[in-house]
């Protein structure tokens, strides 16, 4: 009895130690970011966004060490629909969201950028007339130099900006490096109980990997983005809460399927083009939204919007199956 419901307990245990730990490690990581003087802007785009994406990478790192492709394409894929939908839907409704204005004419695009390239690299049956679709070690490769590119162009931002005074809390460099490191040991063990679930859960119900992945891992791994969003949006940082959400995004194709696809080549199904399209389109509204109603700014009906919207796309998820 105990070993049937033990990778139960030990997937939802896993999301705790996700969320624990990617809290853990953005304390640590801001604290040392703000002694460095670093904007809030690129603190959102860079640091926040790196540790609230930190449980999509443990993950896609167990996932794909397992040949878990489906998980791994899946949660990135699902993780950037909810992020933009479900989470600015959510967080936008708590409190409109000022845009800035760099996040608008360069960063959204960037995201944009990175969902259809990941469109290009993972359909070589459709594009290259191919017998099957594969993200290969090449086109991970090709992901993680856009990933430095994006963080030397975030560099440049930081310069750009004049430095505000924000709600990070400093803490000492040994209690800094202390989170840091329990974080990391958090993210770890996490992911493998939510990999290993995952997989369990996908086997006893007849769902497919792809399913899981879209949905309850996304989701799951997306949690410290809405956390975090959800209070910068309440403290008045909309700087945060929306760097942090497009910083994501990027870090999750570029950096993650990046990481994911040096590490084994990961199998591409073409079914995942509707959830890219899906992606594009919630990307290109996100676009939009800042130009209708109040310029600049998501407002509380926009964000309604957004969350209706995701729960459509959830209801045609389950009909799929």
């Amino acid at each position: 009895m105990l070993t049937q419901i033990l990778p139960y307990v030990l997937f939802i245990i896993g999301f705790v130690f996700l969320i624990k730990g990617a809290d853990l490690l953005i304390d640590g990581a801001s604290s040392v970011a703000k002694k460095m003087e670093i904007s809030a802007l690129v603190i959102g785009l860079t640091i926040v966004a790196f540790g609230t994406s930190a449980p999509e990478l443990v993950v896609n790192v167990m996932a794909s060490a397992q040949g878990k492709a489906d998980i791994a394409i899946g949660n990135v894929v699902g993780s950037n629909i909810a992020n933009i939908l479900l989470i600015l839907g959510i967080t936008s409704i708590i409190f409109p969201l000022r845009v800035h204005r760099s996040t608008i004419w360069k960063e959204i695009p960037f995201a944009l950028l990175a969902v259809a390239l990941l469109f290009l690299m993972g359909n070589d049956m459709l594009i290259d007339g191919m017998g099957f679709s594969i993200m290969s070690r090449i086109d991970a490769l090709v992901c993680l130099s856009f990933f430095i590119i994006f963080m030397y162009y975030s560099h440049g931002i930081s310069r750009a900006q004049e430095q505000d005074d924000n709600k990070i809390k400093v803490h000492t460099t040994i209690v800094s490096i202390s989170f840091i490191v329990l974080g990391l040991v958090g993210l770890c063990l996490g992911g493998k109980w939510v990999v290993d679930g995952a997989v369990h859960i996908a086997r006893i119900f007849g769902l497919s990997e792809s399913l899981i992945g879209l949905t309850i891992v996304a989701v799951g791994t997306s949690l410290p983005e809405l956390a975090t969003s959800a209070v910068a949006a309440y403290k008045k940082q909309p700087d945060i809460a929306v760097g942090n959400i497009v910083g994501s995004n990027i870090f999750n194709v570029f950096l993650i399927l990046g990481v994911s696809g040096v590490i084994k080549p990961l199998p591409f199904s073409p079914a995942m083009n509707i959830d890219i399209l899906v992606c594009v389109i919630a990307t290109f509204l996100l676009f939009l939204s800042v130009f209708v109603g109040n310029r600049h700014q998501i407002d509380r009906w926009q964000g309604a919007l957004f969350f209706l919207f995701y729960i459509g796309y959830i209801g045609y998820l389950i009909n799929r199956g």
